[in-house]
């Protein structure tokens, strides 16, 4: 019984960081730049279900950012920054998991939008800005982030997360 928990589990990760990263390649040219917008981010949500879904959109994340450098459309920062970045946001939504409002972790929203737009704006502004570092940049750069990432986790990953738990499916996938 152990056996299957564990295969499962690893099924789980493999599967949300397959998604993330189709998700992400199908949406290349909105994934990647100053200006973005991730589709795959709304699975940022689903550590509200498992810890497990942490490591998937983690691992998503990583290989999506290899594969944007290999394939030259973003720098090879992104893949420390940008993945540390979900990583950090994905268990922040796990850790608030259970603050909700009538049954949605609303709150579980705003970790992927805050920390994205904080380390990717910051990423952006130091290291793609021609003009260089500046404060307008950093900011300029964070709304862009953080906008991008309000819609695809505060609309998007909400919706996602209200259908599953509607339709009960949160329980068949998740548990």
């Amino acid at each position: 019984m152990m056996r299957n928990t564990n295969v499962r589990k690893l099924t789980m990760c493999a599967m949300l960081a397959a998604i993330y990263v189709v998700l992400s390649l199908a949406f290349a040219p909105i994934s990647f730049g100053a200006v973005q917008f991730r589709v795959s981010e709304a699975l940022t949500l689903l550590p509200v279900f498992s810890p497990y879904a942490v490591i998937g959109v983690t691992v998503g994340c990583l290989i999506t950012n290899i594969a944007g450098v290999a394939m030259g459309i973003t720098m090879p920062m992104d893949i420390l920054f940008g993945t540390l970045a979900t990583l950090i946001a994905a268990v922040l939504t796990y850790l608030l998991r259970n603050v909700c409002i009538k049954g949605i972790p609303v709150l579980a929203a705003l970790p992927p939008v805050l920390v994205n737009a904080l380390v990717i704006g910051w990423e952006i502004t130091f290291f793609f800005l021609p003009e260089g570092a500046s404060l307008p940049g950093f900011i300029t750069s964070a709304v862009s982030v953080g906008t991008g990432e309000m819609v695809a986790c505060g609309v998007l990953g909400m919706l996602l997360v209200y259908t599953l738990k509607k339709t009960k499916l949160d329980k068949k996938l998740f548990e």
